[in-house]
């Protein structure tokens, strides 16, 4: 790898060889145990914590590791080779909470919400999703109505991940309804907004795990005061990223400050969507990872495995099929790494990270289906790795924009348009 990639500097390799020990040593051991019981990873999510995973792009005064964003690309493929559950738990957290209260909010939002999204002492997710509204996210329903100089939150989410165990979530509803008679568009606008985890117990700690080896807090932030009327609905049964926690939000009346206003009202939908573009970068490293991942376990298998009288990797048809997705999964490592350096130098990059994306989550589900069929019956038990990376590399070609609305914004940017779709 180290050869191929002359963007990466010491900082990303050093943190690459950290991530990796982390993930094979502490990740793997547990990932097919959560994923069998669909448990949150509490004690592995401490110790990611412990590592500061969980503010790797954010500057160090407000709890970070002051890395970039390819260090954050990075990482999560790294713990996507291992399991999916684990690797979204910081790309989820950190492409669409912490990093537009980053880029959008203030200064005293940054102080309040980011300091303890980036330290890992709460996590956090990002509110967009309706039950009616997927890839055409301007169709929401979700409100919030003035209320003396703040707002009044009405309405739902689903598909929210973090939605039981986080605690901050960047919201997006409707303020200004459109007209018909004009034929608008709503007015967006996006709100920060509290809850209590759902991992507290009666005494009010985190039930598996509070605390990292060396007593980094992790997953509930006392000093976060709960909204009243915002709850976390029911947990979402799923085909993969079965640990990773993803579940409805509610909001029954929920008073909103003026000051968790982020950014300007009615102006929220660009940050959603540029949100999106960086949430699609996010979700290439994943599909990467989870490509690599199983790429790495067939090749394993196929080493080892004798079938008549000589190693199952020794017959062409295998190795032409390796090949070639060991190419596309450069190729996508690729794509992902020169939009992700576009996003860092504030350059363009919708149409990259969207191609990005529908590469990767592609080669993924075609790597992991690969790795299935060479490890035979085998592939198909539960007791290697390989199907629940089939499953896990499925929910890529879905979440953050499906590969069909993909295509079209790749078209749109090729076209020079303007939309609304997601």
């Amino acid at each position: 790898m180290d050869n191929y990639y002359p963007c990466l500097g010491s900082e990303h390799f050093m943190l690459r060889d950290m991530v990796r020990d982390f993930a094979e040593n502490e990740v793997a051991p547990v990932a097919a145990g959560h994923d069998e019981t669909e448990e949150f990873p509490w004690a592995t999510g401490a110790q990611m914590a412990e590592l500061g995973l969980f503010g790797i792009p954010f500057e160090e005064k407000y709890g970070g590791v002051g890395l970039d964003l390819l260090s954050l690309v990075i990482a999560v493929e790294e713990l996507a080779r291992v399991d999916a559950s684990h690797s979204i738990m910081i790309g989820a957290h950190t492409s669409l909470a912490a990093s537009p209260i980053y880029k959008w909010g203030t200064e005293g939002q940054r102080e309040t919400f980011l300091t303890p999204l980036a330290s890992g002492r709460a996590l956090g997710g990002l509110g967009l999703t309706e039950p009616g509204s997927g890839s055409d996210a301007a169709g929401m329903q979700t409100t919030a109505v003035r209320d003396g100089a703040g707002w009044r939150l009405n309405g739902a989410k689903t598909w929210i991940t973090h939605g039981g165990v986080g605690e901050v979530f960047c919201v997006a509803a409707i303020t200004t309804p459109a007209s018909p008679q004009r034929g608008d568009s709503p007015g967006i606008s996006c709100f920060i907004v509290t809850k209590e985890t759902c991992g507290l117990t009666d005494e009010g700690h985190l039930g598996l795990a509070e605390t990292g080896p060396r007593g980094a807090r992790f997953g509930h932030d006392p000093d976060l005061a709960p909204m009243p009327g915002f709850t976390a609905g029911r947990k979402l049964r799923k085909l993969g990223w079965n640990a990773s926690d993803t579940r409805e939000l509610v909001f029954d009346n929920v008073e909103v400050p003026p000051e968790n206003l982020l950014g300007e009202v009615d102006l929220g939908f660009p940050l959603v969507l540029d949100t999106l573009d960086g949430g699609r970068i996010g979700i290439a490293a994943h599909a990467v990872g989870v490509a690599q991942g199983a790429m790495d376990k067939a090749c394993e298998y196929t080493g080892e495995r004798e079938q008549f009288g000589k190693r199952v990797n020794q017959f062409q048809g295998v190795r032409f099929m390796l090949a070639d997705m060991e190419t596309r999964i450069h190729a996508a490592r690729l794509m992902t790494y020169h939009a992700a350096r576009l996003r860092m130098d504030g350059k363009p990059h919708k149409k990259e990270a969207a191609m990005a994306k529908l590469a990767a989550s592609e080669t993924a589900v075609d790597a992991a289906d690969l790795a299935v069929q060479l490890h035979g019956g085998y592939g198909y038990s539960r007791e290697y790795p390989v199907e629940r990376m089939l499953r896990d590399a499925k929910i890529t070609e879905i979440g953050e924009g499906t590969s069909e609305i993909l295509k079209i914004v790749i078209a749109r940017e090729m076209m020079g348009r303007v939309d609304t779709v997601t």
